[in-house]
């Protein structure tokens, strides 16, 4: 079997229809219940409202172009080998004329997905390359005469129990929400499994990777954090692999990268939606190969590292639109977890305001009176935990007495339980965001209400393109009963 990424060359492929440069730019279904179905949707990204899910062993080629649009064949479960041709006897039957009958084979092997070609009259291409074996992944297309086809993961929610511990590890929550959340997250620290973690800002993502590393078989290696909204793009690369000395100006000695830092532990890739397009690539093939390259160095050095990465924006919106690469997103969200807001989990405001209360009292006792917990539990905390947490510090500093005043802390904005301007106990950019995001869900919102839904009216109105506003609506999760008219 070759080696995962090989191609043995023979070729190239010719010009892509322009049907297949739109089909490109979307995925397919995951859930596919059936070995062979028509789906006329099928080339639609998945809208997944489960909190939790993950990849199941194999997938599904999806053809994108031609008269066969739609049509699916699973790899996986019960068939880990497939055929693909124009005979009828083939697992996906195409009716393209320039596809032999038995044109190739996919297995599933040990893990991995190995497409064959029987020696096919027209050929088997990839990234414009013909192949006879290949090692594929999610997100990869394969061109089949003049079909193209894309093989994506299934996904599949998962519904943990609910844990009876209102903690694990540093973690707090009381709510079933969270309850559930940590009854997964024992089950995921057990194993090496890449893990992509959704939330907004401040709901403790870099807290629950820490947690996972901790509870794993890795707990004695490092954990090491690298932000990739933080380190200035040019510096990405030599900060994530590496560097030899003299490999630019300034590398006056070799640097060892993050993914090296981290050999026998935990690397933890935060704001993985900010890691810019073209440098995607090469974190997609060390993910791929566990082996990295030095910048400036001939030979890949092998790496013994377990990936979470964690993201406060919608990466399928990202796939969407091109700003994110899909297989690099589908490598990365193995299992995906969604962290919920502050807000979704009132019952857990009492809970962690009294944990930070005893935190940051320091010998004092002090407490929370009953008009102030009702103001904390009226607030909509936009800046999550992280903001509850700031704001009980700076009341236990500014509180003379036995008793907290978080008027004090955070004044009328708190004091009238009303949607803020800015935070000042928030950094920057974060309070800047959540002020644009504010403005954003009130404006579409009240649009929308006067124009009846109507996305046509309501785009005219604004002076937006009506595809924008779709993607707003889908952002702020305002579509999701789909009550809108075109």
């Amino acid at each position: 079997m070759a080696n995962p990424g090989s191609i043995k060359m023979r070729g190239a492929m010719g010009h892509r229809a322009a049907e297949e440069e739109e089909a490109a730019k979307v995925g397919a279904s995951h859930l596919v219940p059936a070995t062979k179905t028509r789906d006329p949707n099928a080339t639609s990204l998945i809208e997944s409202p489960a909190a939790f899910t993950r990849q199941r062993p194999g997938g599904v080629f999806v053809v994108l172009t031609g008269g066969d649009r739609g049509e699916q064949v699973v790899l996986g479960d019960n068939h880990q080998q497939i055929t693909i041709g124009s005979a009828p006897g083939a697992d996906l039957v195409l009716s393209d004329r320039t596809v032999s009958r038995r044109h190739c084979t996919v297995s599933l092997e040990a893990g991995q997905v190995v497409v064959r070609d029987l020696d096919s009259t027209n050929g088997s291409f990839t990234h414009g390359s013909r192949f006879k074996e290949i090692v594929i992944g999610h997100g990869a297309e394969v061109t089949l005469g003049k079909t193209v086809l894309k093989f994506v993961p299934r996904e599949e929610a998962l519904e943990p129990e609910e844990c009876s511990e209102g903690s694990f590890g540093e973690l707090i929550g009381h709510d079933p929400k969270m309850r559930r959340l940590f009854g997964l997250l024992r089950d995921i620290a057990q194993s090496d499994t890449t893990v992509l973690i959704e939330g907004e800002t401040g709901t403790g993502k870099e807290l629950i990777a820490e947690e996972i590393h901790r509870h794993s078989r890795r707990a004695n290696g490092p954990f090491v954090v690298f932000d990739c909204g933080a380190v200035p793009r040019e510096l990405i690369e030599s900060t994530l692999f590496g560097h030899v000395k003299g490999a630019f100006t300034g590398a006056i000695a070799d640097r060892r990268g993050a993914f090296a830092e981290a050999h026998g532990g935990t690397i933890f890739l935060d704001e993985i939606g900010e890691l810019a397009l073209d440098l995607q690539p090469a974190l997609l093939r060390a993910l791929d190969k566990r082996a990295v390259r030095r910048v400036g160095a001939n030979s890949y050095e092998q790496v013994d590292v377990r990936v979470i990465a964690a993201t406060n924006r919608d990466l399928r919106e990202e796939v969407a639109r091109r700003a994110f690469r899909e297989d690099l997103f589908y490598r990365l969200a193995v299992i995906r977890v969604h962290l919920p807001a502050l807000r979704e989990r009132g019952r857990d405001i009492d809970v962690l305001a009294d944990h930070f209360v005893r935190q940051f009292s320091g010998t004092r006792k002090v407490s929370i009176p009953p008009t102030e917990l009702q103001r904390l539990r009226s607030y909509g905390w936009p800046g999550n935990v992280r903001e509850l947490r700031n704001v009980i510090e700076r009341a236990c500093v500014l509180s003379k007495g036995d008793s907290l005043l978080i008027e004090d802390a955070l004044g009328d904005q708190l004091q009238h339980g009303a949607p803020v301007g800015f935070r000042t106990s928030l950094p920057f950019k974060e309070a800047k965001g959540q002020l644009v995001e504010q403005f954003e869900r009130e404006y579409i919102i009240d649009l929308m209400k006067r124009h009846r839904m109507n996305l046509s009216a309501a785009a005219r109105e604004a002076q937006i393109d009506r595809k924008h506003l779709r993607e707003l609506l889908r952002k702020y999760g305002l579509d999701s009963r789909g009550d809108y008219q075109d």
